[in-house]
């Protein structure tokens, strides 16, 4: 199989989850598109690097971190005046907005380090061992960054109010 041909299966199979990842970091959907359009294009510009890579999920995810947080670096994502408001959604559309806004919520309380913590774990399904490659740190800093994310999560109001409590 030529680099070309890997490189845009590799794509298809990985698009939907790259973006999600994304999204999960703190993106909205454009942005995220944007995101992970920029880190492949990376990836394709060392595709061979890439294609040898110990584990090649761990190190597109790694790209994909490093794209995030060039990006914040830079750009103002504060509030934009609008013309026209959105329409009012009706009920049945405003029950799951409302479930994912306080994920969404919960997950923006966290520090960027235990976000990218918690989606790589929970949401890429990286090892301990491929996170602590990913991030660039020990494998203990890992356990215990995961350990304080979930706890704040725990003692989320939001994430409280799903649960029922």
């Amino acid at each position: 199989m030529s680099g070309d041909e890997d490189f845009s299966d590799y794509v298809a199979a990985r698009w939907p989850s790259l973006v999600r990842a994304a999204v999960l970091l703190g993106c909205s959907l454009p942005e995220a598109e944007d995101l992970v359009q920029t880190t492949l294009e990376r990836c394709l510009l060392k595709w061979d690097k890439v294609r040898v890579a110990e584990d090649r999920n761990a190190y597109v995810h790694r790209v994909l971190i490093n794209q995030f947080i060039s990006a914040r670096r830079r750009r103002w994502t504060g509030e934009k005046p609008a013309a026209v408001l959105p329409d009012q959604p009706s009920l049945d559309q405003t029950i799951g907005i409302d479930d994912s806004d306080a994920v969404m919520r919960a997950l923006d309380r966290l520090t960027r380090e235990q976000r990218a913590a918690v989606v790589l774990r929970y949401y890429a399904h990286l090892s301990e061992q491929q996170m602590a490659s990913v991030l660039g740190i020990a494998s203990g800093t890992v356990k215990s960054r995961l350990a304080r994310a979930l706890k704040t999560l725990a003692q989320d109001p939001d994430l409280a109010e799903l649960r029922g409590i």
